[in-house]
C-alpha cells in the first residue's frame, strides 16, 4: 500500500512517503503545500493522511481536489483538523480555517446544493469528533458520534457549551464520471 503523509512534520507516519513544506521534518519531498501540483502523478497512492495540516492551506477546496488527484479511484484520505469550537483552533496564528464535521460535505452526495464547487467527489466512511474528555467520560462524545442526527442537533445548538475537540473523517476517493480539477499553472 503506498502511502502519502501530506504535512507529514517530524511524526512521519510509518511507511508512508512524507512530504512538507519544512525542512526541518522528516519529510522524504520538500515542496508548498499551497502550490499544485504536489510532484506526484495521478493515482499515485492509495492512502492519503493530512494530520492538522487542511486548517493551514490557503484554499481547503482547491487542496482537497489536489488530494483528490494523488488518490487512486477507491482509496482513502484521511483528515485531522481542530474542531471550531476547540480553544486550539484559534491559539495557533497559522490556522486559516475553522471547521466543523460538515465542512467537508461538498466533495459527497450531501452536498446541500453546493457540489458544482468542485469535481472531486469523496464520500464519507466515517466522521468521528472528539469531545473534551469530561464529555467523553460523561457518553456525550459517543452520543454525537453513534446518531448523525444528534451529531446535528450538537453541531447546531450545543457545541459552544459542549465544545469539540477534534474532527476526524476518513474519506473515500470516487473518480468514476468526475473531471480533473484545472491546474494553477
Amino acid at each position: 500500500m503506498r502511502i502519502l503523509d501530506v504535512g507529514c512534520g517530524v511524526n512521519k507516519y510509518p511507511g508512508a512517503i512524507g512530504v512538507d513544506r519544512n525542512a526541518r521534518t522528516r519529510a522524504d519531498v520538500l515542496c508548498d503545500l499551497d502550490c499544485f501540483p504536489y510532484p506526484f502523478g495521478d493515482d499515485s497512492f492509495d492512502h492519503l493522511r493530512a494530520v492538522h495540516v487542511i486548517e493551514h492551506v490557503s484554499d481547503v477546496i482547491r487542496t482537497v481536489e489536489e488530494f483528490h488527484r494523488l488518490v487512486r479511484d477507491g482509496g482513502t484520505i484521511h483528515i485531522v483538523t481542530p474542531h471550531y469550537t476547540d480553544f486550539s483552533s484559534f491559539c495557533d496564528p497559522t490556522h486559516r480555517w475553522h471547521l466543523n464535521s460538515y465542512s467537508l460535505r461538498y466533495f459527497g452526495p450531501d452536498n446541500a446544493g453546493y457540489g458544482y464547487y468542485s469535481t472531486a467527489r469523496l464520500r464519507e466512511t466515517s466522521v468521528r469528533v472528539k469531545l473534551l474528555q469530561l464529555w467523553r467520560l460523561l457518553g456525550f462524545e459517543w452520543l454525537v458520534n453513534a446518531f448523525p442526527r444528534f451529531r446535528r442537533f450538537w453541531e447546531y445548538y450545543l457545541c459552544f457549551v459542549i465544545r469539540g475537540k477534534v474532527i476526524e473523517w476518513e474519506l473515500k476517493v470516487i473518480k468514476a464520471g468526475a473531471c480533473s480539477p484545472p491546474s494553477c499553472e
